[in-house]
């Protein structure tokens, strides 16, 4: 069960995020803001915040161009921040990660993401579709602790 955390994306609060796009081109750049403004307000360093944008952009694209080859769809996306980490789940109710390999693409938005993040897993959704799970570390969670 995905956590139901309310948050308009236009709001900038470490309550978190829940909000659905469709899956357009015009959804990019709300998506990729409303996830920067969360990072930026739980202290998200100018580094981390680049890492951030780059695998919010790469996972919505991902669902933009793969995810509906037949029709207009959405995008979710949830965003919450706990233990000085951003966790950020992407999911569509697309044709799954099977069928979209079948249409094309190199795959190297997905090695990006996995670069730019602490730890990906993606998930067949039960219901259709695929789920992307990131986790980023945060501010001062991301610096080694010194003896």
């Amino acid at each position: 069960m995905r956590p139901t955390l309310p948050l308009s994306a236009s709001v900038a609060s470490l309550e978190g995020i829940n909000e659905s796009f469709a899956a357009t081109p015009a959804s990019l750049g709300p998506a990729r803001r409303s996830v920067a403004a969360l990072a930026r307000a739980a202290g998200a360093t100018r580094a981390e915040l680049d890492d951030i944008r780059l695998a919010t952009s790469e996972a919505v694209t991902n669902a933009i161009v793969h995810a509906y080859r037949d029709g207009p769809g959405e995008i979710h996306l949830t965003a919450a921040v706990a233990g000085g980490e951003l966790w950020l789940l992407l999911a569509d109710d697309g044709c799954g990660l099977d069928q979209a390999r079948r249409t094309g693409g190199l795959g190297l938005g997905l090695i990006l993401i996995a670069q730019a993040c602490e730890e990906m897993t993606i998930v067949k959704r039960s219901n259709g579709g695929t789920e992307l799970r990131m986790r980023f570390r945060l501010g001062a969670a991301s610096s080694p602790v010194a003896d």
